[in-house]
C-alpha cells in the first residue's frame, strides 16, 4: 500500500476544518442557551447587543439544523456560515488541484456596504420595539 503525499497547505485547510468542526461538535453537545454563557462585554457595559451577540447560540442551533432558531439569535452568523463553508471548500479544492486560491480584494465600496449593513443590523436589533426588531434581538427565544 502506498502513502499519498498531502501538501502542507492542504493539511492547513484540513486543520482549519478540524478546529471548526470540533467547535461545532462542542456547540452541538453544549448549548450555551441552555446553561447560560458569559455576557458579551458590550452587553455588560452598555446593555446593548453588539453585532455578534447571540452568535454562539446561533451556531449551536445551526449544528442542530434549526435555521430559524439560529436566525432568531443572530441573523449575521446564519448569513455568514454558508459563505465561510463555500470559502473553505474553494480553498481546499484549489489546494487539491495544486493552485492557490485567488485573492479576492474587497474594495472601499464593498467594505463600506459591509460596515453599513453591520451598523444597521446593530441599530435595528437594539430598538425598543416589537416585531422584527425584537426578533433580531439576541435575547429572543
Amino acid at each position: 500500500m502506498t502513502a499519498v503525499a498531502v501538501r502542507s497547505n492542504e493539511r492547513t485547510a484540513f486543520g482549519v476544518a478540524a478546529v471548526a468542526g470540533a467547535g461545532c461538535l462542542a456547540l452541538a453537545a453544549w448549548n450555551p442557551g441552555d446553561h447560560g454563557v458569559p455576557i458579551c462585554p458590550t452587553k455588560a457595559i452598555t446593555g446593548l447587543d453588539c453585532p455578534l451577540c447571540g452568535g454562539l447560540r446561533a451556531m449551536a442551533q445551526l449544528t442542530r439544523g434549526h435555521i430559524g432558531r439560529a436566525a432568531d439569535h443572530n441573523l449575521l452568523v446564519v448569513a455568514f456560515a454558508p459563505v465561510a463553508v463555500v470559502w473553505w471548500l474553494s480553498w481546499w479544492w484549489a489546494e487539491r488541484q495544486g493552485r492557490q486560491l485567488p485573492r479576492r480584494r474587497i474594495g472601499r465600496v464593498g467594505w463600506s456596504v459591509i460596515a453599513v449593513l453591520v451598523v444597521a443590523f446593530t441599530v435595528v436589533r437594539n430598538l425598543p420595539i416589537g416585531g422584527v426588531a425584537h426578533w433580531l434581538n439576541s435575547a429572543s427565544s
